[in-house]
């Protein structure tokens, strides 16, 4: 039996301050990574004291962007950058090298910096997947409210039938967003996401965001389900799906590039939405992403608020490290 909900709602909106107007969202992300810039951007000031690139300075440096989990590769890209920089422009201030490692870590984040354009097709398809506690779930009710701000009509396709709580929560996201969830109580997952594309299109539906069930890359019956489900998509819609977008836990680190690996393999990832960045010191992770599986970070997630998820920019996340 499907389940359809619509109700209206005003939860989840963003909070005004007392004192006048909300924090901007470079105010929130600043504030979200908190924790990273704690690691990171609060150490570089000891290490760039001394206001010269010399040895002593770049192993400092290169035990600090290690521990920041920006990875081995992105190190050693970096600190060849700001020695080229470094001897280019006579680099003699502690301001002036900080400068210089920003610039090069925005020129390595900047090709993932790719906003997710959904103009093309109608419905515009997504599917969604990503291991359990990623942020999944919750990262769609924020996509919908996203989406939903910017004009577009959304619909929800329950598609993680194994675990009753996720179509509990989406439906609950449904009734917030005032958007419409397919849904079944059990069955097959790629059923629901074939159904919920037919409802789509008979309603004209801007886009359809499609849930799948949490799993480990290393569950190879799960990874080739998920391959299915790609594959039922695209027999309800043969361009679809149009955008698949892999959620990440900021919180694993390094382990999200075997993720974005595997998960790339069995359904062909073309976005990431990284997840939690507020409850991590470990921010730097892009830069290990940029460097060895670039793949778009379309959205980015600050905080557990419904508008806390927003389009990844480079240099907004570059300054949030730093400042």
């Amino acid at each position: 039996m499907f389940g359809f909900l619509k109700k209206p709602s005003t939860e989840g909106e963003t909070p005004v301050d007392i004192k006048g107007a909300a924090p901007t969202w470079r105010e929130r992300l600043k504030a979200g990574l908190a924790r990273t810039r704690s690691q990171f951007g609060g150490k570089l000031k000891s290490i760039f004291a001394r206001g010269k690139v010399d040895d002593e300075l770049l192993e400092d440096l290169e035990t600090l962007l290690l521990t920041s989990d920006i990875g081995i590769e992105a190190t050693e890209h970096l600190l060849q950058e700001l020695k080229r920089r470094a001897k280019a422009g006579k680099l003699e201030t502690p301001e002036a090298i900080q400068q210089a490692l920003a610039d090069a870590l925005h020129e390595l984040l900047l090709p993932l910096e790719k906003p997710l354009n959904v103009s093309g097709h109608h419905p515009y398809i997504i599917m969604i997947a990503g291991i359990n506690g990623a942020g999944k779930t919750t990262s769609i009710g924020k996509l919908a409210k996203y989406f939903q701000s910017h004009g577009k009509s959304v619909l929800l396709a329950a598609g993680d039938t194994f675990r009753a709580a996720a179509r509990e929560q989406l439906m609950t996201w449904g009734e917030r967003n005032n958007v419409t969830v397919i849904s079944q109580e059990s069955g097959d997952p790629a059923a629901v996401i074939f159904d919920a594309i037919g409802a789509a299109r008979a309603r004209g539906i801007d886009i359809v965001l499609a849930d799948t069930a949490g799993r480990l890359p290393t569950q190879l019956h799960l990874m080739e389900e998920i391959a299915k489900v790609r594959r039922v998509i695209q027999k309800a819609e043969p361009s679809g799906p149009h955008e698949t977008l892999l959620v990440l836990d900021a919180n694993i680190g390094q382990n999200a590039l075997a993720q974005v690996k595997a998960f790339d393999k069995a359904i062909h990832v073309t976005g990431l939405v990284v997840t939690k960045l507020d409850g991590t010191a470990k921010g730097g992770v892009l830069a290990a992403i940029a460097r060895q599986s670039p793949k778009p970070v379309r959205f980015i997630g600050i905080g557990e608020g419904i508008d806390d998820l927003r389009p990844f920019v480079a240099r907004d996340f570059v300054d949030a490290m730093f400042e």
